[in-house]
């Protein structure tokens, strides 16, 4: 035994030879050309950090170049990268069971089951010795690697997580059938049992179920198509727009049966499809070969190292005429015949089947290609049934929701905040107050794709404010001892209420994933355990949600005990459903709890009533196989003359008959282990009962499996009613969240004017609602008022830092929160439903798709003038920062006067131009200007001399009317901690800049006096007075300064030629004289 050690650790620390192409990473090294002797290494081996330090410290390597005998050059020779060919090594049955199975999966990591453990072979086992942290070492012709069997969950996931489809081969034949089957000589029988990559996992076998962190996200696998849209459109117009591309887009979340579809023109930037991918967040991205170079490279930048979003692509030329629906259809056509021969009750199945036809076929042609491409991918998981669901499926245009553009997500902070990332600071972390991981989804999806239909909003508010007063109602009850007489009753309805919704809330919150779990059933990869939690989650709410006595006709007689709410009413009738809760307590009642909790599947079905005959007829086998098997021991009494004599277990052995060592027993008694004193047997009999016994448990392992995977194949039937249940859940979680928001925050209901009525916004003193949550009191309200009759868009200016990116994002949240069915932190709120909000915030640029921030700023501000409509609000800050003054200052302009004049929207305009306040001359009554106030420590009138910006100022963040000239910039350098030299150096600067704008303004005005005849007089007189003083003094400043003094001297000289009074031309000479000498001596 230790010579056998000895050669382990002499394979694992073998001094290495030098080579000039090796290096030190833990990666093989390639293969050398045949010129050269190829080295041998003695074993390819991925410590972690810490043990490769420890390995260095006590084993040094040996600067002698080891020789290796034959033998071990043979038995440790390094495999290529990839797997050999059959024909040129002798390979054990097991090994070429891996070739075997790489072949047919060569893009797949394989964990092959071994015994009590799952090994990697070749790359793979270097791949996961490197992501796992263990080691990997050469066996035979491969280097293998390997994890028991029971950590097979953790080491899924984090190879998934790495980015690897990792697929798990197991055997698919035990010892007992085995040996009783044809093939007894020779390696188990191996065969790829399951698939996962991100999009499947929490969906998949035996490591589904939401651990690590998986659970909370959706894991979208999103299929990406597109076309060239140049249809009929070659010349470009003048905007130098339109659309290049069209593009298909199919969503699939696998572990919850939610499918997105959806076909749009899109730009060269893409904007669109950034928008679908941001909102959705895939896990993997599935690309249409073949794709057009911008929509692949735009992908490619999502999915990079950063994100860790899975690609992968799929070929699609074998759809082109017609065959992307042929391919969908034949999957629905088998569903549909399968469904129909299992179904006794036809009448159902057919109509969804019929309508999930029909909405396949009336999806665009892109989308199809796409949804072929998805279903495809699906097969090779097993998972191709749930795009079969036509309840599932939902467009990306919705004619009732509004769909955020990616820059109202990202610049807003929607999802998740701009300095880290996380979803701290967002609006979706203060709006989320869910208590299950499926409410949580959920209200992610609405905050995402407000409401753009009033009734549906209305709604809406009516169930929070109906949850929020029954809120109220437990905090005041809790508070006060007793309630008064006269609504005594119409109290206690709203104490009940809210105490079983919020204990159904919190019961749910503490189970699994229902929602999916119920998925996970339907694609009959639950395990029993996880059926029975699902199952009484549902049913418990449901039974719950009964007490309330909503019924299905509202009856006025009895307000006081009935739930006002139409929307409430209808979730609850939804969770609550009769049907659901009695078809949830009959599957309950064919399981035996207790051998679920123990996964003991062959006791797991309670047969009766005829249910579940062959599970009967094995059972009997087994029965019968036990019976005979302890019947033997009378046998062996009368035989060895024992009265007493009983079988007995030992470490797992069973039915051991135990005799003294000087006891005689026939010569076919099988001797298995002994004492000092005694001695334990198997006798023949007792062998062959054993092995009936064994292929008995067995057959009865196999057929419970069958009959599990038909129960659960039966509860797919019911799978709809079930899934709308677990939907209405999660709603009625929502509602409660944004009740507790309105509670906690005292928000107010916003109010929504007609349909008919012009588009307006009234806020009075709003908040910002992630600001207002940090500052609490010390967060300062404004006021918004804007209308489509009167005033529609407010041009605020102000200093850096003064609050005005703050004004225009929490006027844009606010319309957010109320389109979602929330309060908003408001004294009061009157809105006009809008159809989209715009927006152009911030500078960044876009290095991987070759886009400059200039390119970004526009590419921003095109998308919403194409976009927008007069129902819409935009919100502009900084436009035209990103290039010279005078073109920003020019595109700025020019954006604004385009959606003032042509679409006339809400407009909530920043800008540090104060010329663009000017626009309102041409648009009077329709734009303000305004300014974010603040106070200086000295009042500063007319012109602004050098000591201004070191004056301190305090910011008041109150919105008033009026333009700020002043941006006081270099208050922020002082923040930013610049060198004092820097902001002195700037200031000077600055300083000379004034003086000299304010020199050619002066110069421009004499030259229009000059031009006007009556006031020549005037002009000259001026120029006669003010020389003295101008010039009294050496001026010191750039160029433009000299040349304002040439133009001085040939005014001079031209008044003297044209002037009648030989006094005044003799004093202009004088004057061109002076001035000349001046610029001499400069």
């Amino acid at each position: 035994m230790g010579k056998h050690k000895q050669q382990v650790i002499s394979r694992f620390f073998a001094p290495k030879p030098k080579t000039t192409s090796s290096s030190s990473s833990p990666h093989p090294p390639s293969p050398p050309p045949p010129p050269q002797p190829s080295p041998k290494i003695s074993a390819t081996v991925a410590f972690s950090p810490h043990k490769r330090k420890v390995v260095s410290t006590h084993f040094p390597p040996n600067p002698k170049k080891p020789k290796p005998s034959s033998l071990l050059s043979n038995l440790l020779e390094p495999s290529p990268p990839n797997l050999p060919e059959p024909s040129t090594k002798n390979y054990t049955p097991l090994e070429q069971q891996v070739v075997d199975l790489k072949k047919k999966h060569p893009d797949v990591l394989l964990m092959i089951e071994v015994g009590y453990r799952f090994r990697f072979f070749g790359d793979d086992a270097e791949t996961a010795a490197r992501v796992l942290g263990i080691y990997a070492h050469v066996d035979h012709n491969f280097a293998t690697a390997s994890v028991p069997t029971f950590r097979l969950n953790v080491h899924v996931r984090r190879l998934v997580s790495a980015g690897y489809k990792v697929g798990v081969v197991k055997q698919t034949e035990t010892a007992a059938i085995k040996s009783r089957g044809p093939g007894r000589v020779g390696p188990f029988g191996r065969g790829l049992s399951a698939l996962y990559t991100k999009a499947t996992l929490e969906a998949a076998e035996d490591v589904g179920g939401g651990e690590e962190g998986f659970g909370r996200e959706s894991n979208y696998l999103v299929c990406v198509v597109d076309s060239d849209s140049s249809d009929k459109s070659s010349s470009s117009d003048d905007n130098g727009g339109g659309f290049d591309v069209r593009i298909g887009v199919v969503a699939v979340e696998i572990s919850t049966g939610d499918v997105v579809f959806g076909e749009f023109n899109d730009g060269f930037m893409r904007s669109g499809l950034e928008a679908v991918v941001l909102s959705l967040s895939p896990a993997e991205l599935l690309l249409g070969q073949p794709l057009s170079k911008q929509t692949e490279k735009f992908l490619l930048s999502f999915a990079g190292p950063a994100s860790n979003v899975r690609v992968e692509r799929a070929s699609r030329d074998c759809f082109k005429d017609g065959g992307a629906l042929a391919e969908v259809m034949s999957l629905f056509e088998s569903m549909g015949e399968e469904n129909l021969s299992n179904n006794e009750k036809q009448s159902a199945e057919e109509t969804d089947h019929q309508s999930a036809i029909q909405a396949i076929i009336d999806m665009p042609d892109l989308a199809v290609q796409a949804l072929a491409l998805t279903v495809r991918h699906l097969k090779q998981f097993g998972f191709e049934r749930i795009v079969c669901l036509g309840a599932s499926f939902r467009s990306l245009a919705s004619k009732v929701e509004m769909s955020l553009s990616a820059n109202a997500l990202q610049q807003l902070e929607v999802l998740r905040n701009n300095s880290n990332g996380s979803q701290s600071g967002s609006l979706l972390h203060t709006m989320n107050h869910t208590l299950t991981i499926y409410g949580s989804r959920l209200i992610r999806h609405w905050v995402t794709h407000p409401l753009c239909d009033r009734n549906m909003i209305s709604a809406r508010l009516d169930a929070v404010s109906e949850i929020a007063e029954s809120v109220g109602s437990h905090k005041t009850s809790r508070n006060v001892g007793g309630v008064d007489e006269e609504n005594s009753d119409i109290t206690i309805v709203e104490l009940e209420f809210y105490h079983i919704i919020s204990s159904v809330l919190t019961s749910l919150g503490r189970l699994p994933d229902i929602q999916r779990g119920i998925t996970r059933i339907f694609h009959r990869t639950a395990t029993p355990s996880e059926f029975i939690a699902v199952i009484q989650a549902i049913l418990y709410a449901g039974k719950q949600l009964q007490r309330l006595c909503v019924e299905e006709e509202y009856n006025e007689k009895v307000p006081s005990k009935a739930v006002h709410s139409v929307l409430l009413r209808k979730i609850i009738l939804t969770a609550a459903s009769a049907t659901v809760v009695g078809k949830a307590a009959k599957f309950l009642s064919t399981l035996n709890k207790e051998s679920a909790d123990q996964g003991d599947l062959p006791n797991l079905l309670i047969v009766s009533n005829g249910q579940f005959p062959e599970v009967a007829k094995a059972r009997k086998a087994v029965q019968v196989a036990q019976e005979e098997l302890d019947s033997l021991i009378s046998l062996y009494r009368k035989q060895l003359g024992k009265r007493n004599l009983e079988f007995m277990s030992v470490s797992g052995t069973t039915h051991l008959i135990e005799l003294p060592v000087d006891f005689k027993v026939p010569f076919k008694w099988v001797k298995v282990n002994s004492t000092k004193k005694m001695i334990r047997y198997h006798p023949p009999e007792v062998l062959t009962a054993l092995d009936q016994l064994a292929l008995a448990s067995e057959e009865l392992a196999i057929v419970c499996r069958a009959a599990w995977d038909s129960f659960l194949r039966g509860f797919a039937e019911h799978y709809a009613e079930f899934q709308a249940a677990v939907q209405a859940l999660a709603s009625l979680d929502c509602l409660h969240s944004l009740a507790i928001l309105s509670r906690n925050k005292n928000y107010v209901r916003p109010v929504f004017v007609s349909d008919s009525e012009p588009v307006q916004i009234h806020i009075c003193s709003g908040r910002h609602p992630v600001l207002d949550t940090l500052l609490q009191d010390n967060f300062v309200p404004n006021n918004t008022n804007l209308h489509a009759d009167r005033e529609y868009c407010q041009i605020v200016t102000g200093p850096n830092m003064g609050g005005k990116s703050c004004y225009i994002r929490q006027v844009a949240l606010i319309a957010i929160m109320a389109q979602v069915g929330s309060f908003v932190p408001a004294s009061s709120a009157e809105l006009h439903v809008l159809d989209g909000i715009y927006t152009r915030m911030g500078a960044s640029d876009s290095i991987q798709q070759g886009r400059s921030t200039f390119l970004e700023e526009l590419s921003e501000a095109s998308h919403i003038l194409h976009n927008c409509t007069a129902r819409s609000l935009v919100i502009i800050d900084e436009l035209g920062r990103g290039t010279s003054t005078h073109d920003g200052v020019a595109i700025a302009y020019a954006t604004l006067h385009h959606l003032l004049e042509h679409k006339k929207c809400m407009v909530l305009f920043v800008t540090h131009y104060p010329k663009i306040a000017d626009i309102k001359s041409e648009f009077p009554g329709s734009v303000g200007a305004y300014h974010v106030s603040y106070l200086t420590s000295h009042s500063v009138t007319g012109a602004v001399d050098s000591k201004s910006d070191h004056e301190d100022v305090t910011y008041l963040y109150r919105l008033v009317s009026g333009v700020s000239e002043r941006s006081f910039g270099f208050k922020v350098a002082q923040l930013a901690q610049l060198p004092s030299s820097c902001i002195s150096r700037a200031t000077v600067m600055a300083t000379r800049l004034e003086a000299e704008v304010s020199n050619r303004v002066g110069n421009r005005s004499g030259r229009k006096k000059l031009r006007e005849p009556g006031d020549q007089e005037e002009v000259r007189e001026n120029i006669l007075a003010s020389h003295e003083s101008i010039y009294a003094e050496t001026v010191e400043g750039p160029e433009e300064l000299c040349s304002a003094a040439y133009g001085d001297f040939f005014r001079n000289l031209k008044f003297a030629i044209l002037d009648d009074d030989p006094a005044k031309s003799f004093q202009y000479l004088k004057h061109a004289r002076s001035i000349a000498k001046e610029l001499i001596v400069r």
